[in-house]
């Protein structure tokens, strides 16, 4: 299965970066920028599928893209039988390691390391398909762009940090060898999502928790780790990093490994909760607040009351945000919050959008106001679009018992702490 290419488009449609379609003719790429573009403008919403059918000469095709950074697109023309899930997993790497090395993804700073880019992109796809893809061996490979080389290598210096020439050396192919820290560290980050559906009731009716272990890795040598979690018999549909032994797993579900030097994803997993025998029906997911709405439609516009609760007791909800399309023909929005929120009115994408910067555990906010629209019979969304994110918490509980260092003899520190966010459709 190969992918034909990759483009990165501006956030002005325009292509900053693009693969040689060395099989292709040179509109093959053009025409799949125009598809995109045309999507989008046609789209009222800024929504656009993820995969587009493009029409071309040669056959037909299909454009995946994503959206990373500031506004950048990356699209994937395909013109083979390729799974969508293949490319979009391809993208969703080279994101990650764009990231790894530059930061923060933007126009500016593509350019100012478009030798990088390039570079990455030749390690990473050759000839269509996914090659070296592994951090630790595209350092050795690709140097990350730093201030002191660029200043060194204008002015001339020689004998500045290279590439390795012979990258592929050690036998474990996502950790260098040779790996010095003056720390012996290691941080486990649990972060879950929470995707639900509300109904008019406030019974929820549909949530999944998606949760993933996100590992900062910064050991000596080459430690073997062996790391048990607390209950874990609500974990379902779990993933792993190369570095995982499934075997182990399989066996003790326990975490045997040898990890990658910096940042990784541990693994990926679905949290569900564990039900008697007896129970055949799947146990909702609590939301974390309550939402009582109040939309009075009338002539020209309508009247709004909200009133958010927080139901935790221990924890705040943080950057919540809460958002209503008022439909076409909104014109604008008069409101009125509770003190620790703001509101605003997009007259762009006709979205109302409250924001609640901390809710205490047990707090209650209100907003009410007015809307305006040109229509007479004004016609909003049926539901509230919210999320939030909460810090030290997770859904599940999930929790690190043991964590034991083989084949080394330093005992490194421990770092455990848990994140959770969520995104909710609250239909009234």
């Amino acid at each position: 299965m190969a992918i034909d290419g990759l483009i990165i488009l501006e956030p002005n449609g325009r292509p900053i970066i693009q693969t040689n379609f060395k099989t292709t003719s040179p509109a093959y790429p053009l025409l799949h920028i125009d598809a995109f573009n045309t999507a989008l403008a046609n789209s009222s919403n800024g929504q656009v599928d993820p995969v587009l059918y493009v029409s071309a000469h040669q056959g037909p095709s299909a454009c995946c893209h994503m959206e990373c950074g500031s506004g950048l697109r990356l699209l994937c023309p395909v013109s083979e039988d390729v799974d969508a899930l293949y490319v979009f997993a391809f993208l969703q790497v080279f994101v990650d390691t764009l990231q790894d090395y530059l930061g923060e993804i933007s126009s500016s700073i593509l350019r100012d390391h478009f030798d990088v880019v390039y570079q990455l992109l030749e390690e990473m796809l050759d000839n269509g398909y996914p090659l070296t893809t592994e951090r630790s061996a595209l350092r050795d490979i690709v140097l990350p762009p730093s201030l002191l080389n660029k200043i060194m290598s204008v002015a001339g210096v020689s004998g500045l940090a290279k590439a390795s020439s012979n990258p592929f050396t050690s036998p474990i192919p996502w950790r260098k060898l040779g790996i010095k820290h003056n720390n012996n560290e290691i941080y486990f980050d649990m972060v879950e999502d929470l995707r639900a559906i509300v109904n008019k009731n406030g019974t929820v009716i549909s949530s999944q928790v998606w949760g993933k272990i996100e590992t900062n890795s910064r050991l000596s040598g080459t430690p073997d780790l062996l790391l048990t979690l607390a209950d874990i018999n609500v974990l379902h549909d779990c993933s792993f990093h190369p570095c995982v032994r499934l075997q182990r797993w399989s066996r003790d579900k326990a975490l045997s490994f040898v990890p990658p030097d910096g940042r990784f994803v541990l693994m990926d997993y679905r949290y569900a909760p564990s039900l008697p025998s007896t129970i055949v029906n799947t146990r909702q997911i609590p939301v974390p607040f309550s939402l009582l709405p109040s939309v009075t439609i009338e002539e020209n516009g309508g009247t709004l009351n909200f009133t958010l609760t927080s139901r935790l007791s221990t924890r705040l909800i943080e950057r919540l945000t809460v958002e209503l399309y008022l439909g076409e023909g909104a014109t604008g929005a008069n409101c009125t919050v509770s003190s620790g929120g703001s509101w605003g009115f997009n007259p762009k994408t006709l979205k109302l959008r409250w924001e609640i910067q901390k809710a205490p555990q047990g707090s209650s906010h209100t907003l009410r106001g007015t809307f305006t629209t040109s229509k007479p019979q004004p016609q909003p969304s049926k539901a509230f679009q919210i999320t939030f994110d909460i810090s030290q918490y997770t859904f599940s509980g999930l929790k690190v018992d043991q964590l034991s260092v083989s084949h080394e003899t330093y005992k490194p520190y421990k770092g455990v702490r848990g994140r959770s966010c969520g995104d909710i459709e609250w239909r009234w």
